[in-house]
């Protein structure tokens, strides 16, 4: 790990120009030890007074250094938003659950085993040398979204379950604001090294949750083994019902594209209807019209159809066909 200077934040103002932010450090702090990010100055938040989970109108207002395994076990979040909860608990592990913040979740970098490999061009890590990934040996990357400079995917499960639940991102700087956390981050195009809306002299302080809605919530991760693996596909649902029709409906897919995945024709074509196979199918056919499967992760697409498919019967209680 190369040198560095430390300074803690004591208030938001307290931020020195062109510091790398840190706060639990999970991610980051794994980057600088490859020397895939090599900050000349951190800047440590962990101490500010953003910790904490209120009300917000009808909502929640969730602080950007609110941990993981508080959140997740946090009774309001388990009785009312409870895709979230069980998203945060299919991450990672209980230690590093315990460190890991709101807003670092949200900046999390891919897993691309290219972008860590510092003897591999990656356009991400080191704009304009190229894609190794394309041509490569690859498993766990996009089938949406995709470009001729990368392929990567972002890794999360939280921001899935939050993109589903439609909550936004607050950010404060010289442009405060709120962006919808499914508008968050970024596909590649061009410029994959842009992850996120953050500007330069911005940090996220709060994750805002809309008032919570009557239904069903599910989360489902299909992984290499049972716990502390990244999703190959995952899909978190929020459904309402009414006379036995889908009266509401949001679906977020995550490991498939460089941020969590909704398809507004998907879900509206779900609308109106009762659960049925021929629903779901028609459904899963609208998700995937638009992927591209590489060499490596052709897989991931009959697997994200077989697990939205079940995730919708499981949340709609529709019983498997005889």
């Amino acid at each position: 790990m190369k040198p560095f200077i430390y300074h803690r934040a004591r208030t938001l103002q307290d931020m020195p120009d062109g510091a790398t932010i840190i706060a639990g450090g999970t991610n980051l702090l794994d980057l600088m030890k490859h020397e895939v990010t090599t900050p000349g100055s951190l800047v440590d938040i962990s101490h500010l007074d953003l910790n904490r989970i209120e009300p917000e109108g009808d909502g929640l207002r969730i602080g950007a250094l609110v941990r993981n395994s508080d959140l997740a076990a946090d009774p309001v979040i388990r009785r009312d938003y409870p895709v979230l909860s069980r998203a945060l608990l299919a991450g990672a592990s209980g230690q590093l659950r315990n460190m890991a913040t709101t807003g670092g979740n949200l900046m999390q970098r891919t897993r691309c085993p290219y972008f860590y490999d510092l003897r591999t061009p990656c356009n991400k890590r080191a704009p304009g040398t190229g894609c190794a990934a394309l041509g490569g040996i690859i498993r766990n990357h996009a089938i949406f979204g995709a470009s001729a400079d990368c392929i990567a995917t972002y890794p999360g499960d939280m921001a899935v379950a939050l993109s589903a639940l439609d909550a936004e991102v607050e950010i404060a700087g010289p442009n405060p604001r709120r962006v919808r956390v499914a508008d968050f981050h970024l596909l590649p195009g061009n410029t994959p090294h842009v992850e996120t809306r953050l500007q330069p002299g911005e940090i996220i302080t709060a994750v805002i949750l809309p008032a919570p809605v009557k239904g069903e919530q599910r989360y489902r991760k299909v992984r290499d083994r049972a716990s502390f693996a990244f999703a190959l596909v995952s899909v978190a649902v929020v459904i309402t019902m009414t006379d036995g029709r889908i009266t509401r409906v949001a679906l977020a897919c995550g490991s498939v594209a460089a941020k969590p995945w909704r398809d507004p024709e998907c879900e509206a074509a779900l609308i109106g209807h009762a659960p049925s196979d021929a629903l779901f199918e028609q459904a899963a056919n609208l998700m995937l019209r638009a992927a591209s499967g590489h060499v490596g992760p052709a897989f991931k697409i009959p697997l994200l159809r077989r697990t939205l498919i079940a995730t919708l019967r499981d949340a709609t209680g529709l019983e498997p066909a005889p």
